[in-house]
């Protein structure tokens, strides 16, 4: 349940483009993510829209907040006003800050996924989860070679088969 909620806030919140990734974009990508760098959309083929991600969010944190206020109203009408206040402004501030870390954590979603998609089009008998480093660093290699595009395709494929 919670894959096909994620998948479906995935769907909503981001533009993914039809057309197949091209192989030296494919295994930039992949290599930026196992370096844990951000990647980029574009070559991926998607985009975010901010504000489906806004409304998302927004979402997710009423749905949060609405029962941790409902517990803590007693508590909170109790105590000094001051507390209160301080309160409401570390919460808000928790918030904003959390924006930028769940839109990352979507974009870094659907980098994989582009990633792996990509992957059973350019190496269809190579498992990602089992191979993807091992292409990554023939790819490395191959960049220090300065292979062309034309050449990186065999150039990879022959060092898998060693």
């Amino acid at each position: 349940m919670l894959l096909a909620l994620k998948q479906k806030i995935i769907d909503y919140v981001f533009t993914v483009s039809k057309q197949p990734i091209l192989l030296k974009d494919l295994l930039i990508a992949n290599s930026q993510y196992l370096e844990k760098l951000h990647v980029d959309p574009v070559k991926l083929g998607f985009r975010l829209k901010v504000a489906r991600a806004y409304l998302v969010y927004i979402s997710l944190v009423i749905l949060f907040t609405v029962p941790f206020t409902i517990i803590t109203h007693n508590l909170f009408a109790n105590l000094d006003p001051h507390v209160s206040i301080i309160v409401a402004m570390l919460l808000t501030a928790v918030i904003f800050i959390f924006f930028n870390f769940f839109r990352v954590w979507l974009v870094d979603q659907v980098a994989l996924s582009q990633i792996k998609k990509g992957w059973q089009i350019h190496f269809p008998f190579f498992p990602y989860e089992e191979y993807n480093k091992k292409i990554n660093e023939i790819f490395q290699q191959s960049n220090k070679l300065e292979l062309q595009k034309k050449d990186l395709q065999k150039y990879i494929l022959d060092n898998l088969a060693e």
